[in-house]
């Protein structure tokens, strides 16, 4: 199996249930196998690459198929919007630190994620839990700095209220390189009062802008 024309093999695909609510990011693989065995109901955005296959002995014509940055598939599971509704993301730092930008949340500079660290708001020595809205992002200055204190006790301020990422939201967190066409069909997902809604959106403007 070849790659024919295209953009990056290693970009990933969105997939959504037939209703267009995201679930996952697949490889180029799973995508094909889900073509291959008409999982696909329908698909959508840009074309990412053209995958070759054999030679038809009847026709003489090769097989392809092309993958689209989304792919909507059938077999959705019934309880999967009560899932969606309920779901608590499992919390690591690479989505932590992508939540909030790779933005210390308590001097407002971003930094590469290696010099990040996981900061509870309230110390788990003081009864503080490691959950999502009990966590920052935070350079090791200003957590070695805080301590085990909280954010009063140390005289420190947090520039942004810590949330906790809906189904949609830790789909683009969980992205290692989101197209813009993914980006807009994820914003559409994503409730406008999110600051996640709010980024996206000023990030879509200014590619417009580009173009």
């Amino acid at each position: 199996m070849l790659c024919g024309s295209s953009s990056n093999i290693s970009q990933q695909v969105l997939r959504t249930d037939v209703g267009g609510m995201p679930l996952e990011w697949i490889d180029y693989r799973e995508a094909v196998r889900l073509y291959h065995n008409n999982q696909v109901a329908y698909d959508c955005g840009t074309i990412l690459y053209t995958i070759f296959g054999g030679f038809s002995a009847l026709t003489h014509l090769r097989s392809q198929i092309e993958v689209s940055s989304i792919i909507a598939t059938n077999g959705t599971g019934r309880n999967a919007a009560f899932v969606r509704d309920s779901y608590v993301p499992p919390l690591n730092n690479r989505t932590l630190f992508k939540r909030d930008a790779n933005l210390c949340l308590y001097c407002a500079a971003q930094f590469p994620a290696r010099l990040l660290t996981r900061d509870h708001i309230t110390p788990l020595s003081q009864g503080g839990l490691d959950v999502w809205n009990n966590v920052a992002t935070a350079c090791r200055r200003c957590n070695n700095h805080k301590g085990g204190c909280t954010p009063e006790q140390s005289g420190m301020q947090l520039i942004a209220v810590p949330f906790t990422p809906t189904y949609a939201e830790y789909i683009y967190l969980k992205g290692r390189r989101v197209l813009a066409d993914q980006m807009q069909y994820l914003l559409a997902h994503i409730p406008r009062s999110s600051p996640l809604h709010n980024r996206l959106s000023s990030h879509l403007s200014n590619v417009r802008t580009l173009f």
